[in-house]
């Protein structure tokens, strides 16, 4: 069966969609929701669920995190001497979080569907600067749909006539019809540590590859990694996540009353653009791009 696609406006929720489908791999993608990926089966296998009854604006489930991934304590920081205060989008503790595409309306440029593929091509152009973050860029995404392998590709290009700071990264929360018994198994260098307002404070050295147990543990941790391969394993799959990023983080979150796990793959820590850990620039013109990828094992 060759792979399909299906765009609609589902106005009781309010989102624009597009889907690409065949008989066995489906995703499901919010337009208007920074282009999020809401739903992804692979190989029969559902890796990626609505967390409904949580709401996109808790969760920002699936959001791609650029101009910075992570959180901005005060929403405030310095760039070349002068001051800027982003919108905070995190009352609780009083941060702005997750960067600035997260509700952005992305438009399709192409689509290719074949017999072994399907192919979406989806962009945003910032076109309006905003006192926090006063540059104008593109974004690019492309979503690759496979039997068992979806990839996700970020183009970001600076189309302002000033240079930028920026980290990136991605919010994907994984399901499982059983974390008691799903791990997460990776290689870590150093745990950062947060203060009350979970921004990052101090790095812990760590020897040993990490496997965690989710059980019913709470957590919110970030770790520096030696690898970026992450393999998550439950009852029913094991799935590889992998990127191409050269700077690789791992941050992991449970939500409450539900049976997915965040597993971000970001490329910075909390409070990048003032402690410039991993911070990166773009010069006018210029274009940076990274590969997330997820392989399914399904298992017998």
């Amino acid at each position: 069966m060759s792979f399909k696609s299906k765009h609609y406006i589902n106005k009781n929720k309010e989102i624009e969609v597009i889907e690409i489908f065949n008989k066995n791999s489906f995703a499901k993608i919010i337009l208007n929701q920074g282009a999020s990926l809401d739903v992804l089966l692979l190989n029969n296998s559902i890796i990626i669920k609505n967390l409904s009854p949580l709401s996109y604006k808790e969760t920002y489930a699936s959001a791609i995190l650029f101009p910075f991934a992570s959180r901005i304590k005060d929403g405030k920081y310095s760039y070349k001497n002068k001051q800027y205060q982003l919108s905070i989008n995190e009352p609780q503790r009083n941060n702005a979080i997750h960067g600035l595409l997260y509700n952005k309306v992305f438009t399709i440029e192409e689509e290719i569907l074949n017999k072994n593929s399907a192919k979406l091509v989806l962009t945003y152009d910032e076109t309006k600067s905003s006192l926090g973050f006063p540059y104008l860029y593109k974004v690019k995404l492309e979503y690759i749909l496979t039997e068992d392998n979806l990839s996700l590709t970020a183009h970001f290009t600076n189309t302002s006539n000033s240079t930028f700071p920026f980290t990136y990264g991605w919010h994907p929360y994984f399901y499982s019809e059983n974390l008691l018994k799903s791990t997460l198994q990776f290689k870590p260098t150093q745990k950062i540590v947060f203060n009350e307002q979970m921004i990052s404070k101090e790095f812990k050295n760590i020897q040993n590859e990490k496997k965690i147990t989710i059980n019913n543990k709470v957590l919110d941790d970030c770790y520096k990694l030696k690898d970026p391969k992450i393999l998550f394993s439950t009852p029913k799959y094991q799935l590889e996540i992998n990127t191409t990023s050269r700077d690789n983080y791992l941050q992991i979150y449970t939500p409450s009353n539900t049976n997915s796990v965040a597993i971000e793959p970001v490329s910075g820590v909390s409070d990048s653009f003032n402690n410039k850990i991993s911070l990166k620039e773009l010069k006018p013109g210029g274009s940076y791009s990274v590969k997330w990828n997820l392989h399914v094992i399904t298992h017998l």
